[in-house]
């Protein structure tokens, strides 16, 4: 790999992790680019997860004052995150890559959907709980295990996925939710990434790439995303979710 291949990835990985931090959908940029220089797809895939997931932490990291008091939330729904990536991130490595195109669109189109009507759906859906749960329930829970699965086999747009389902089933406000995506994505990532390290082959060199990129990117995309008005932030994700969709339509 060239110094100028190098340093294209290192320029993806850094507005991946921006807007990871933010939104979602950075594997959108960096996947393409790894790709564009003639990695294998599933080796471009788990390099691109591995490479991740630093930024994921930094982005983390730069919400830590919107994470106060979700402790016990995010012990609770980490479990289904990190259990969907184990599931994933085995089916990335034993079905066939197009197996899941449609389903990625669809579940995509929903979580875009989802954001849209978030307060109004969120409202109704609080007004008939019997008994509300703080950390939104079994049916929350199996939501972001499903989005864990999603986020193990692929990864782009689970970050919309997952703010349409937590906004939906938790009484918070938008950057708090944001904030424990971006720790519910890490563990995807994170528990995703141990498994391809193990079982999966690396390009290590795209790892680090990507990686270098991402801390930078995750770091600064998290003090932007902070000071970003709740309606202009859902309204960049929603943005950010049908460029995924087309992305992935005609990619």
């Amino acid at each position: 790999m060239t110094g100028w291949e190098l340093a294209a990835i290192c320029a993806a990985g850094m507005v991946a992790g921006a807007i990871n931090a933010v939104v979602g959908s950075g594997s959108l940029i960096t996947f393409p680019t790894l790709l564009a220089l003639g990695i294998d797809p599933v080796t471009a895939n788990v390099s691109n997860t591995i490479g991740l997931v630093p930024g994921s932490f930094t982005a983390a990291y730069g919400y830590r004052v919107e994470l106060t008091g979700q402790r016990d939330r995010l012990v609770r729904l980490g479990a289904a995150s990190a259990l969907g990536a184990l599931i994933g991130g085995i089916l990335l490595l034993f079905l066939d890559p197009d197996v899941f195109q449609v389903v990625v669109v669809a579940l995509i189109a929903v979580a875009c959907v989802l954001v849209m009507v978030q307060p109004r759906l969120g409202a109704w859906v609080a007004a008939r709980r019997d008994d509300p749960h703080p950390q939104g329930g079994m049916a929350l829970w199996l939501g972001v295990l499903g989005a864990g699965v999603y986020g193990g086999y692929f990864g782009a747009a689970q970050g919309v996925l997952l703010i349409g389902l937590l906004g939906i089933f938790l009484d918070d406000g938008l950057q708090r939710v944001n904030a424990a995506k971006n720790v519910l994505a890490l563990l995807v990532n994170g528990v995703a990434a141990v498994l391809f390290v193990l079982v999966a082959d690396v390009d290590w060199t795209a790892v680090a790439g990507v990686a270098l990129g991402a801390v930078v990117g995750g770091f600064f995309g998290a003090r932007l995303g902070r000071r970003i008005p709740a309606p202009i932030l859902r309204a960049v994700i929603v943005l950010v979710g049908i460029v995924a969709i087309i992305s992935l339509l005609y990619g």
